[in-house]
């Protein structure tokens, strides 16, 4: 019997007997929602329309920079290069390190980084265009597929008797629910963030894992008769599609760790809206609607029609399965991680530290709030919330504690509406918004572990999804009354816009570093961390002074800020104050003992004191704490040459350049001390060694011919130094060797042309 369509919604199936069936029974009437004041749209149309949305909010990101932790994730990220074997993807965390490292944040996403190392194949190198356009696409697919979810959410599914196909309806209420969800600011930082990819993939497959779920749960729905009113509960189901299931759930956890949470989501659609259990009557919190007769259950709101208890055993066998993947899943991702958990610092997640139990509750709890919050109003974003953006809570008197609270009266006056009274439709789609804006958060809440941020608006983009459905049913409730459907049309129309606004310029603030921090240091002045990537910014852009006054700032703000003291100590000692440097590492240390690079930097400065039994020391800490640190024994080396301890020297820039071949000032240093110390054949020998690894760099060969030409080999000077030239035709002191050469070589002609090829470099440089 065919199956009809009108006005993109499913009609039901006319059987010989006059009356109707559908495919599935449907928790909702297809006409629910048309009191909405939206077009009634097919899937196509609406499916088009999320999409354009979707791109359009974060389009004005394709052609921004690398910011924030882009540049740990894709510029120092080794993982991306064609050079580096495509296993070490899964022996590394996301940022490119070894899992087993101590700095390792055990963030095991290969299959992003996968991604990434595919845009970088396909551009040639890390061009940021293609990143962003890979993440808009990427959001504008979620979006359509978050069409499908809602469209199950609101409507079961369906199947069609004769094709045994899904038959989506697009209701007005999924349409505006992805709408929503598609323009959300809150996904700015998924979406504009390259890193943010991992959200996106992990959504992708996450989608993916629910639908085949949902799919799985349908084997036998073709051979049901039920009727309209009927409780459908399958008594089978497809195992082949559940393991599909759990493997796309596996890959959306090698995409980013809330993938498992997927997990909770089939868990809670299976129980309460294919199967209609009442957690409530189940709990014994409430009386049971039903009762059971001749050992089957029977439903006593309708026609009494009796449900075989076979139903029951299948979703039990569901649920077994889904306990034993999510087991596996979890065990391999630990034993992954070296079957050890990450090590945070206090200033990554002060909340996580606070001392006693009930301060420590109250802190997660206005987190929570703060990110309920940023979901109703996401004009408040900050890059990162770290260091000070949102305080601790370490007083009773606190007035945000009053904030926390109606957080929870909120969160249980919805929990209440869902479960009070008979239990309809509309009270299972809004558990199902519950289910979905919460359990993909629960990674997030410092509940099952400590996390390494304080909020993260990333971790909200799944949890938008049920923001949106929430925000839906309450619109539906009102447009029930004819008198306030207009207002309803009204503010849909004004939220759509605000959101795609807000969109619009978050993403304009990605897409370069400055316009970003400075936009968190409007939302969190109090953010220490903002005004040291203020700070670091400026500092690399030359602006000394502003770079100065903003490290001050952030150490002003958390006096234990030891990045912060590196930093500024390193500008000091360039700008000369080598006494407030010294002071700065010195406590930078002393904060945080295995910090590597402060040691060094503090044997620098140590060094340019003269006081080299300190600076020795130093840089043993350094290399203590980093074994591999080649620019540390290059250090030491310069210390020694300085102290006239040559062999010493000429051994630490031997290691150096064995721990980093290509240690360009290194092998510079060898070749000259060994000449200076007419150890010629020696500084030959490391020059030829050199070329190895440094075959174009024109300051081996500058050095080479000034050492052979040293020795009257003046051919072979020559070969050298115009070698040198040719890799570097803006380098003075080539050209002023060169000229000595030809001096001394009797060719006077080629000395004046070399001498007047310097002149006129030398008055180029004076003019720029």
């Amino acid at each position: 019997m065919a199956s009809m369509r009108q006005n993109g919604t499913l009609s039901g199936h006319v059987k010989q007997n006059g009356s109707t069936s559908r495919s599935r029974s449907s928790p909702w009437k297809p006409e629910w929602d048309d009191c909405l004041p939206v077009p009634k749209l097919d899937f196509l149309k609406a499916g088009c329309i999320v999409f354009i949305a979707a791109v359009l909010c974060f389009i004005n990101s394709y052609n921004g920079a690398f910011v924030f932790d882009d540049s740990e994730a894709i510029l120092s990220n080794n993982d991306l290069k064609p050079s580096t074997p495509l296993n070490d993807l899964f022996i590394h965390d996301f940022w490119g390190k070894k899992l087993d490292s101590k700095t390792s944040h055990k963030s095991y996403r290969p299959l992003t980084v996968l991604t990434f190392r595919w845009n970088y194949a396909l551009a040639g190198g890390t061009y940021p265009t293609g990143f962003h356009v890979v993440n808009i696409l990427l959001h504008g697919v979620v979006s359509v597929l978050m069409l499908i979810v809602f469209s199950l959410l609101y409507n079961g599914y369906r199947i069609d008797r004769d094709t045994g196909s899904y038959i989506f309806t697009s209701t007005k209420a999924s349409l505006i629910s992805a709408l929503l969800f598609a323009v959300h600011p809150i996904h700015t930082e998924s979406v504009a963030g390259i890193v943010g990819r991992a959200d996106l993939l992990c959504a992708l497959l996450f989608i993916l894992s629910f639908v085949t779920y949902v799919k799985a749960c349908s084997k036998d729905l073709d051979n049901s008769s039920s009727s309209e009113d009927c409780i459908y509960r399958p008594s089978s189901f497809s195992v082949p599609l559940i393991i599909i299931s759990m493997l796309l759930c596996g890959l959306s956890v090698l995409c980013k760790e809330q993938g498992i949470t997927v997990i909770g989501i089939c868990s809670a659609f299976d129980i309460i809206i294919i199967c209609r259990i009442n957690i409530l009557e189940l709990l014994h919190l409430k009386k049971s609607e039903k009762h059971e007769e001749n050992g089957s259950v029977v439903n006593s709101d309708k026609n009494n029609q009796v449900v075989p208890q076979s139903w029951v055993k299948s979703l039990v066998f569901r649920h077994i399965l889904l306990v034993l993947a999510g087991v596996l899943i979890l065990a391999t991702r630990l034993r992954i991680m070296g079957s050890t958990t990450p090590t945070f610092q206090i200033f990554d997640n002060p909340h996580s530290f606070v001392n006693g139990t009930i301060f420590r509750v109250l802190n997660y709890n206005y987190l929570y709030a703060i990110n309920g919050w940023l979901l109703v109003n996401p004009w408040w974003l900050c890059f990162d919330w770290s260091m000070g953006c949102i305080p601790v809570i370490d007083t009773l008197s606190d007035p945000r504690i009053l904030a926390a609270g109606a957080f929870w009266v909120v969160l249980l006056l919805l929990l209440y509406v869902a479960v009070k009274g008979e239990i309809t439709n509309y009270h299972r789609s809004l558990t199902m918004g519950l289910a979905l804006l919460i359990v993909p958060f629960l990674p997030a809440t410092n509940v099952l572990f400590r996390v390494g941020f304080v909020i993260a608006e990333r971790v909200l983009y799944l949890s938008t999804a049920g923001f949106c459905i929430i925000v839906v049913l309450g619109c539906h409730r009102l447009s029930c009354n004819p008198k306030y459907v207009q207002g309803i049309k009204y503010a849909l129309v004004a939220l759509v816009v605000l959101f795609i606004t807000r969109s619009v310029q978050r993403s304009a603030e990605w897409t370069e570093e400055m316009a970003l921090f400075k936009a968190g240091a409007k939302v969190c002045p109090l953010n220490a961390k903002v005004h040291y990537n203020i700070a670091k910014l400026n500092g690399d852009q030359g602006n000394t002074d502003v770079a100065i006054e903003e490290y001050r700032h952030a150490i002003w703000l958390n006096p234990e800020y030891d990045q912060a003291m590196n930093n500024l100590a390193n500008i000091l000692k360039d700008t000369g104050d080598l006494t407030e440097a010294e002071s700065l590492l010195l406590k930078a240390v002393s904060l945080r003992e295995e910090f590597a690079a402060a040691w060094m930097n503090l044997g620098i400065v140590q060094a340019s004191l003269k006081k080299n039994q300190a600076a020795e020391k130093s840089y043993f800490n350094a290399l203590k704490h980093r074994r591999n640190y080649p620019d540390c024994l290059y250090n030491l080396g310069n210390m020694y040459l300085d102290a006239g301890l040559h062999e010493p020297a000429l051994k630490a820039w031997k290691n150096a350049t064995i721990q980093k071949p290509n240690h360009l000032n290194a092998w510079s240093n060898i070749i000259i001390l060994l000449d200076n110390l007419n150890r010629h054949k020696d500084a030959e020998a490391a020059a030829r060694e050199a070329l190895k690894y440094l075959p174009n760099q024109p300051q081996i060969y500058f050095n080479l011919g000034n050492l052979v030409g040293k020795m009257d080999r003046y051919q072979e000077s020559e070969q050298y130094f115009l070698k040198a030239v040719q890799l570097n035709k803006k380098d003075p002191k080539i050209f002023a060797n060169l000229g000595v050469l030809y001096h001394r070589w009797g060719k006077h002609e080629a000395a004046e042309k070399a001498y007047k090829l310097l002149y006129n470099l030398i008055q180029s440089h004076r003019v720029q």
